[in-house]
């Protein structure tokens, strides 16, 4: 159950934190890139995306916590999983995508995913809470 729960805090996390950023504070800054350029945004497939994304996070999380406080360690955890993500969803899609102004790009998406995976990542954590320790 605290699996399906962890996932869960992923996914109302990472959408509280996406839905404002992408189509609110930061939509005309994300238009000026010029790469986001579907009128109307597929949420559903967003939301999968999370889905699944959260869906791993959940799974993983428990084979590598080694103890110590659930928030910090979800923190860690997470940091962990959005350098990836950034990767894959950021530096990926720059190398492939024709970007204006790929600094500002990457600057963005990086504050963006370090926001969203502290905040998912402790929450990631506090669902589990305190695990049983794993040697290192």
């Amino acid at each position: 159950m605290k699996t399906v729960l962890a996932a869960l805090a992923y996914v109302v996390v990472s959408f509280a934190l996406a839905a404002p950023w992408h189509f609110v504070l930061f939509k005309d800054l994300y238009h000026s890139f010029g790469i986001y350029n579907r009128a109307d945004p597929i949420i559903p497939l967003g939301l999968l995306s999370m889905i699944v994304q959260g869906a791993v996070m959940a799974a993983l999380y428990p084979r590598w916590y080694r103890g110590g406080a659930p928030a910090v360690e979800g923190i860690k955890f997470g940091l962990l999983m959005g350098v990836f993500l950034f990767s894959v969803s950021t530096l990926a899609n720059a190398a492939k995508i024709e970007v204006k102004g790929l600094g500002g790009f990457l600057a963005v998406q990086a504050v963006f995913h370090l926001l969203q995976f502290v905040a998912a990542g402790a929450a990631v954590g506090l669902v589990f809470g305190r695990l049983p320790a794993k040697a290192a």
